[in-house]
């Protein structure tokens, strides 16, 4: 059988495209050889559908067939191992594509692929605390705690659970810029006096800080957007990936090394 002849690769792009069966069939039959009835019970496709999608590849010379059984051939497996990266590639942009201009910019190290298992909070019109009420799940959730950025928008409306949480014993660090330190103290005297007397939260000042928040906690790390026009926030973006983790980690400690101690002593300027 001579392979099949498409004008451009963009024509194969669209044959798997236009059909999620085909996809799906490509897909598990690179994970292991199946017979024309297993890809029916996998794809719930008619039997007619999958002796179409079937005689496609091997036209293509995808996949070749071994007596009841159909396995892929080193082509189709690159072509199936590409087409699941750009799915998932476009699962990412789809999760991202609202909130995309409220995100760090990849000078900060950070990448879109960081966001292909977050869990994205935007605030919506009707729902504009969506993202501080899934920070405070997350607060509550945790042991530890670490935060950096411009964000008073996000700590201020928490402050409450954030203060009981340090008086549990939540072991807390905060880097602050100094105009956003001075006016949660003069603003909550009264109920910043216990955390900040406790053994659980040490406050740091820097001068020069992102206008996103980083925030650590045990399991996840939480990317917090400010809106700089209403004065909310806007999106929170939170994952547990390792490799929004150590950018996380990285991000904090380098201010970190910058920073300087909140002296409760002397005037926060």
């Amino acid at each position: 059988m001579m392979p099949m002849t498409t004008e451009s690769p963009l024509d194969d792009v669209e044959f798997l495209a236009r059909s999620e069966h085909r996809v799906a069939v490509l897909e598990a039959l690179a994970e292991s050889p199946r017979s024309r009835a297993d890809l029916q019970d996998l794809t719930e496709a008619s039997r007619s559908t999958i002796g179409r999608v079937l005689g496609a590849f091997e036209e293509r010379r995808w996949i070749t067939k071994d007596e009841y059984e159909y396995e892929v051939t080193p082509l189709g497996a690159f072509v199936a191992s590409g087409m699941r990266e750009l799915i998932e590639r476009i699962e990412t942009e789809r999760k991202l594509r609202d909130v995309w201009q409220w995100l760090p910019s990849e000078a900060s190290g950070f990448s879109i692929e960081m966001g292909s298992e977050a869990v994205v909070t935007d605030a919506e019109a009707d729902d504009p605390y969506r993202p501080v009420n899934r920070f405070l799940s997350l607060l509550r959730e945790t042991d530890r705690f670490r935060f950096v950025g411009f964000d008073v928008a996000l700590l201020e409306p928490c402050k409450n659970e954030l203060r009981r949480r340090i008086l549990n014993g939540m072991h807390t660090e905060i880097i602050d810029p100094p105009n956003v330190a001075k006016y949660i103290l003069s603003t909550y005297p009264d109920h910043c006096s216990p955390p900040l007397e406790s053994d659980n939260l040490t406050v740091w000042l820097h001068d020069d800080l992102p206008s996103y928040g980083v925030s650590l906690f045990d399991e996840r790390i939480g990317i917090s957007c400010y809106n700089p026009a209403n004065g909310t926030v806007q999106v929170l973006i939170d994952t547990d990936t390792a490799e929004a983790r150590e950018w996380a980690e990285w991000t904090y400690e380098t201010y970190r090394q910058e920073a300087r101690p909140l002296a409760l002593e002397t005037p926060v300027e």
